[in-house]
Formats: structure tokens, C-alpha cells, sequence
């Protein structure tokens, strides 16, 4: 599913259609108003129990992917690392405010202490959050994330199909805009500083 398609699909119902594809940046955030986000209760790296709560305050990064993905998720989140380093560098008073969580949608191999080793690759601050099928199925559901296990190979490893989005979440937790993660780091620091204050 392609960026264009998910900020058309979510847009609001009076918002133009035409807005989706005009190149002048709209006066508010894409995906103000639209239904993605809300409470949640998961386990972190360090197998500690987090909420939503935790990041208040805060901007945050939300990814969805897993650990064993063999392309995509690594390229996405190594983006993101990158882009929080950048900014660190450029603008330490707005990186400070914003926290990159990266969520598996495969809880059953994604174990906090696999979680540790994945995120700690690509940023000393990245949060990695598992949880309970059901946990993970509701996450899922609020931020608008599809998911389905693939077929098992005779080693008994399997892939897993999910949707490729970065939400830039406000201090509130609102949705504000889709970060174009596939488009590498750079892009990344230019749509955050666009909405971040």
C-alpha cells in the first residue's frame, strides 16, 4: 500500500481529493483529524510495561514491522535511525522531543530481548514494543496496520505481509502526517521539521 493511497484513503470526507495530489504542502498536517491512534498497553525492550502515556508529551515515530523481515523493515527503520541522528546534529531542541517506536506485528518471535538487539542497531533511543496477540491485534487496528503471517517453509520460518507506514504522531498523540521512510533519511528530517515544532 503506497503512501498516496493510505493519506487519500484516510483524508477527511470534505477534504478535496485534489489535495492528495497537489504539490504545494496543505496549511495544516495531512492527517489531522483522521482516525488513527489511541490508547495501547505493550512491553518493551527492556521488558517493561508501557502505555501511550510514556511517550506524552513527546513526538513520536510509530513503525510497524518485524525483526525477521528480510528487507524491508531493516531499510525502513535504518531510514529512521538516520533521520533522528540528523537531526540530532541539526536541531537537538526538536530531536529531543521525539521518540522512534518501532512495533512488531509478529509478537510470537519478536521477544523483548529480540526487540533489544534489533533497535539498538539503529538508534540508542529507539523503543521496540511486543505484546500479547491481542495486544498487538488492537495496536493494529487504532493505527490502521494490516498484517497476515505467510506460510510456514519446512525450517518452520515464515514471512510476514504488512502494511510499510511511519506515522508522525504530535505530543497528544494525534496523527499529523505519513513519513516517507522508503525515500531515506534526509526526507524524513524535511516532512518532520514541516510538523514538529
Amino acid at each position: 500500500m503506497t503512501r498516496r493511497f493510505i493519506l487519500c484513503a484516510l483524508a477527511l470526507p470534505g477534504l478535496a481529493l485534489s489535495a492528495c495530489t497537489a504539490s504545494a504542502p496543505p496549511a495544516k498536517p495531512p492527517l489531522e483529524g483522521a482516525r488513527i491512534g489511541g490508547p495501547f498497553t505493550l512491553t518493551d525492550q527492556n521488558g517493561q510495561t508501557v502505555t501511550e502515556r510514556n511517550f506524552a508529551g513527546k513526538y513520536r515515530i510509530m513503525y510497524f514491522g518485524y525483526t525477521f523481515c528480510p528487507d524491508v523493515c531493516p531499510t525502513d527503520v535504518q531510514a529512521i535511525g538516520a533521520a533522528v541522528k540528523k537531526l540530532e546534529s541539526s536541531d537537538p531542541a526538536l530531536a529531543a522531543k521525539i521518540v522512534p517506536l518501532f512495533v512488531t506485528v509478529d509478537p510470537a518471535r519478536d521477544t523483548p530481548a529480540i526487540l533489544k538487539q534489533f533497535v539498538s542497531a539503529f538508534h540508542p533511543r529507539m523503543v521496540g514494543l511486543t505484546g500479547t496477540d491481542a495486544q498487538i491485534a488492537q495496536i493494529k487496528t487504532e493505527y490502521a496496520v494490516y498484517s497476515s503471517k505467510g506460510d510456514a517453509s519446512p525450517g518452520g520460518g515464515y514471512l510476514v505481509n504488512h502494511s510499510r507506514q511511519a506515522y508522525l504522531m504530535s505530543p497528544d498523540g494525534k496523527p499529523l502526517a505519513l513519513l516517507p521512510q522508503e525515500q531515506g533519511p534526509d526526507a524524513v528530517v524535511t516532512e518532520i521539521k514541516r510538523w514538529a515544532r
